[in-house]
C-alpha cells in the first residue's frame, strides 16, 4: 500500500494481480476503547495523587465477558477526501487477557479479510491476517505494528488491548476535555521495545472513569491523538460510540463509529482461532 492508500483490484483482473495486492496488505498498517461501568451509581472516591489507582479503577469498570459491534471507518485525508470501510468485531475476554476477530464487510475489495488478535497480560499481542481471495494467513511481525492499518490512521498496535500492569503512570494534574473534568495521566511502557510510542498522555473522566483522550508520543513529538465522544449507557456501561484518531504528521484523521454494540454476548473459545477465521 503506497502513500497509505489501499490499492483496489477489480474482480475482472487476474487472480495473480489480486494475490500480489493482497500480499502487500499484510505489510500496511478492536479497536481500542474503554467504556465505564456502574452507570447511575455513586462514583467511588480515588486518591487524586495515585495515578495507578485511577487507571486500575477505569480498567475495573470495563471488565466484561465479551463484546460485539459493527464499525464504520471513515478516513479523511489532508485534502478532505473521504473513504469508508466497514467491519464487524467480536471480542472474548477483556483487557490484557482477550481475543478478538475483526472482519471487513465492505467495500468489496476487502470484504472477508479478517484479523485475529490475541492479547496477553504481560506482552504485546499476537496478530494474524487472513485473506480469503488467496486463501492464506500471515502473522503481523512486531516491527510492523507501527504501520497504518488498511489506509486508516490507526496502526496495528492501536488495535491492541493491554493490561494496566504493562505501564508506569504519573499523575500530571487536572484538565478538562469538552468541558468535562478529567485526570491527566502520563503512561510509559515498562518494556520500551513493546511499543512504537515513547509515552502517552491519557485523560480519564472524573465522573465516569471513561477515557476522553489519548495523545501518543514518539520521543517529544505527539504523533497520534485519539478522541472519544458520543457516550451512552449500554447495558450499564458508559461507552464512547465515536472515536477519532488523528495522525498529526500526515494531517489526516479516521473516525470510527460503533453500531449495534452488545456486551456479554455468548461466544465460544473455538471461534477465536486461525482455523475458525479461515472457515468463515
Amino acid at each position: 500500500m503506497n502513500s497509505g492508500h489501499l490499492l483496489i483490484t477489480k474482480t475482472r483482473r487476474s487472480r495473480r494481480h489480486t494475490k500480489q495486492l493482497l500480499y502487500k496488505m499484510f505489510f500496511v498498517t478492536f479497536v481500542f476503547f474503554v467504556p465505564s461501568r456502574y452507570a447511575g451509581l455513586e462514583v467511588r472516591t480515588v486518591a487524586a495523587d495515585n495515578a495507578r489507582q485511577i487507571v486500575e479503577e477505569a480498567q475495573k469498570r470495563t471488565d466484561v465477558k465479551s463484546q460485539r459491534y459493527e464499525g464504520l471507518l471513515q478516513v479523511f485525508d489532508a485534502k478532505g477526501k473521504i473513504s469508508d470501510k466497514r467491519w464487524n468485531i467480536d471480542r472474548l475476554g477483556a483487557h490484557g487477557d482477550s481475543r478478538a476477530v475483526l472482519r471487513f464487510t465492505a467495500p468489496a475489495e476487502v470484504k472477508g479479510v479478517a484479523m485475529l488478535i490475541v492479547n496477553h497480560p504481560d506482552r504485546a499481542s499476537d496478530q494474524w491476517m487472513w485473506a480469503p481471495a488467496v486463501e492464506r494467513d500471515r502473522r503481523i511481525a512486531l516491527q510492523d505494528r507501527s504501520t497504518r492499518f488498511f489506509g486508516t490512521d490507526f496502526s496495528f498496535e492501536d488495535l491492541e488491548e493491554r493490561d494496566v500492569n504493562q505501564y508506569e503512570y504519573v499523575l500530571i494534574g487536572d484538565d478538562a476535555v469538552d468541558g468535562v473534568a478529567c485526570w491527566k495521566i502520563q503512561s510509559t511502557p515498562k518494556e520500551a521495545k513493546s511499543s512504537q510510542y515513547s509515552r502517552s498522555l491519557v485523560w480519564i473522566r472524573k465522573d465516569t472513569y471513561a477515557l476522553a483522550r489519548i495523545e501518543n508520543f514518539i520521543k517529544d513529538q505527539v504523533v497520534r491523538r485519539l478522541a472519544y465522544s458520543d457516550y451512552a449507557n449500554i447495558q450499564g456501561i458508559w461507552t464512547a460510540r465515536a472515536l477519532e484518531m488523528s495522525d498529526l504528521r500526515r494531517g489526516s484523521r479516521t473516525r470510527l463509529s460503533l453500531g449495534n454494540l452488545q456486551y456479554n454476548v455468548p461466544m465460544k473459545d473455538e471461534d477465536f482461532t486461525l482455523q475458525a477465521i479461515r472457515r468463515q
